[in-house]
This record gives C-alpha cells, sequence and structure tokens, in this order.
C-alpha cells in the first residue's frame, strides 16, 4: 500500500517558520519525483517546489530536502506571509503515477 503521511502544519503569525514532513511508504523513494504542491479554498492546486525547482513566490523562503534512508521530504518554510495560508500537500510522481498526501493545513495570521 502507497501511503505519504504529513505533519507539521499549524497556525503562525507572518513572520514565522514551519517545517512540514512527508513520509513515504510503499514505493521506493529514489524513483519517484518528490514535491510540494498547495490549494486554497476555491483555487487551483499550484506547484511550490521540487528538487529543482521552486515557485517564484516561495524562492528565497522555502527550501525543499529529502532524506532517502527515510523516504522523507521535507519543506522548511521560512518568512512566511498571510498569502502562503493553504492546504500543503507532498507529491511522489513517477511518469504518468501520482501519489498524495492527506494534505496539511497552514494558516498564517496578518
Amino acid at each position: 500500500q502507497v501511503q505519504l503521511v504529513e505533519s507539521g502544519g499549524g497556525w503562525v503569525q507572518a513572520g514565522g517558520s514551519l517545517r512540514l514532513s512527508c513520509a513515504a511508504s510503499g514505493i521506493r523513494f529514489s524513483t519517484y519525483a518528490m514535491g510540494w504542491y498547495r490549494q486554497s479554498p476555491g483555487k487551483q492546486r499550484e506547484l511550490v517546489a521540487t528538487l529543482t525547482h521552486y515557485a517564484d513566490s516561495v524562492k528565497g523562503r522555502f527550501t525543499i530536502s529529502i532524506d532517502n534512508a527515510k523516504n522523507s521530504v521535507y519543506l522548511q518554510m521560512n518568512s512566511l506571509k498571510p498569502e502562503d495560508t493553504a492546504v500543503y500537500y507532498c507529491a511522489a510522481i513517477q511518469g504518468a503515477r501520482t501519489y498524495w498526501g492527506q494534505g496539511t493545513q497552514v494558516t498564517v495570521s496578518s
């Protein structure tokens, strides 16, 4: 069974930091492209970061990292802004197949 388990979301004030974690099981982590996406209510899900790309809106503030031994991917989020408020999802992508985590809520207050 393939499962991505996320944690680390929360409610923070603008300027604060959070670190999101996503642990993958049931797949060989190293064979998948890992990324973070986010979605606000009523909006499309958007790409936040992969190992090779950051959205312009988060570049310089967010950092993605991977621990291959733990099949885990992390998103360090610094200098958070209210517009970062969203449900954040990790994803494992291999060709046309994509596995999604359940999402973790990040709320940034002004």
